[in-house]
């Protein structure tokens, strides 16, 4: 019950970001909740130890590396001048930002877009006097939607492309998947637009060429840019036919970050100024969210409704739900022997890819991408508030999971 106490108040801290006179940091409360669960004992030293993912915590490390050396480089300036100067207005800008990078999320996971793409939303607010919460929230929206439609789009989706009773993932996923995908891209775009829309008439835009700052780490950008790509199409290509080699993400990402450790002597700058407060974050909330689900009351409620758990709709609803409170990585893993053992269809497993990943767009806490758009964002002075994120969340989550459930029923 201490763990589902301390969740509470983590919740709560999260929201309001204010304890007295202090500011409180996402980090500083989730670092608090773990602590607060291991001196009350709802969770052992080691139990903690074994909690934290060290894929998921090797893969930010080696992607933050990239973001931070494109970003103190120039060359992600550069890159986005390229991409978004042909967006003269709002509309097609926020456009840019919802379909380029959620369909880039779905390649390159959601993760990898977050970090990547806050510097640039940033710099784009910045140049175009925008505010700047409109792009942070297009961006979040963008990775997290955009990542439901592929196997490697999110951690998640990749635990359950992995399952037996899915013989084509990426067929599969695209068949399922792309098209609510579409769809809701353009609710998030239309829902932007009604909650922002004195920021959508705004003129035209000017976006002016930017210049490499450091010409060698730049290159070394490039090769780690096209060396994740390549790494990424290789595992797409190992899936596509069949062969199951333990390639993970993890791999990709520390591979790609290779070329800028080993070759640029701002090696240990650029190591330095990573977003380590997003790595302690993650590293808290894995201990406090094994507590928590150690502490049984999630699965007593669940087994109290007594609702049909392999039900698409059931699915959707208690996947996005329970993402909020465990983490969408921990309940797939839990969630998917459950329905193993029931021998569901490919639609159930499905509707628990789009109801873990859509569970992003509800709160902060709903999707790692969130948490590392924010911490970045507050880097540069820039944040978005809990209450903030979910008066657009959730009215787009709700809406969300009506267009996958209807599509999924007919499927």
């Amino acid at each position: 019950m201490i763990s589902i106490i301390v969740l509470s108040i983590v919740f709560v801290l999260i929201a309001v970001r204010q304890l007295g006179r202090i500011r409180l940091q996402i980090w500083q409360v989730m670092l608090f909740g773990a602590v607060a669960v291991l001196v009350t004992g709802q969770i052992s030293p080691l139990e903690a130890l074994k909690a934290i993912n060290l894929d998921v915590m090797l893969f930010l490390f080696g992607v933050f590396i990239i973001g931070q050396a494109l970003e103190e480089s120039g060359y992600l300036s550069h890159l986005s001048y390229m991409f978004f100067k042909r967006a003269k207005s709002v509309s097609v800008l926020v456009l840019y930002i919802l379909f380029g990078m959620g369909m880039l999320s779905a390649f390159l996971m959601n993760d990898t877009l977050a970090i990547i793409g806050t510097p640039v939303v940033l710099v784009l607010a910045r140049n175009n006097d925008l505010e700047p919460k409109m792009l942070l929230l297009s961006l979040a929206f963008a990775v997290t939607i955009g990542s439901v439609t592929s196997p490697i789009g999110n951690p998640q989706n990749l635990l359950i492309a992995l399952h037996d009773g899915i013989a084509n993932p990426f067929v599969t996923f695209f068949r399922y998947l792309l098209l609510p995908t579409i769809v809701n891209l353009l609710v998030a775009y239309l829902l932007l637009r009604i909650f922002y829309h004195r920021h959508f008439r705004k003129g035209t835009l000017n976006h002016t060429p930017s210049l490499i700052k450091d010409a060698k780490l730049a290159a070394l950008c490039k090769a780690s840019l096209i060396m994740l790509l390549a790494l990424v199409l290789v595992k797409v290509v190992l899936v596509l036919i069949g062969v199951r080699v333990d390639f993970r993400l993890t791999y990709i990402a520390l591979a790609s970050a290779l070329p800028i450790i080993i070759f640029s002597p701002r090696r240990f700058q650029v190591v330095k100024k990573i977003d380590w407060y997003t790595l302690i974050f993650f590293a808290a909330m894995f201990v406090l969210m094994k507590s928590v689900w150690q502490a049984g009351l999630f699965q007593s409620m669940l087994g109290a409704l007594q609702l049909d758990l392999t039900s698409p709709g059931v699915v959707l609803g208690i996947s996005t739900v329970l993402s909020q409170l465990v983490s969408n990585v921990p309940l797939v893993a839990l969630y998917l022997p459950f329905l193993n053992r029931l021998a569901v269809s490919t639609t159930e497993l499905m509707a628990l890819a789009a109801g873990s990943t859509i569970a992003g767009n509800l709160t902060i806490l709903g999707a790692a991408s969130n948490v590392i758009i924010i911490q970045n964002a507050e880097k540069h002075g820039a944040t978005i508030t809990f209450i903030e994120f979910v008066k657009i969340g959730v009215p787009l989550t709700v809406v969300n999971l009506l267009v996958y459930w209807l599509f999924l029923s007919f499927c």
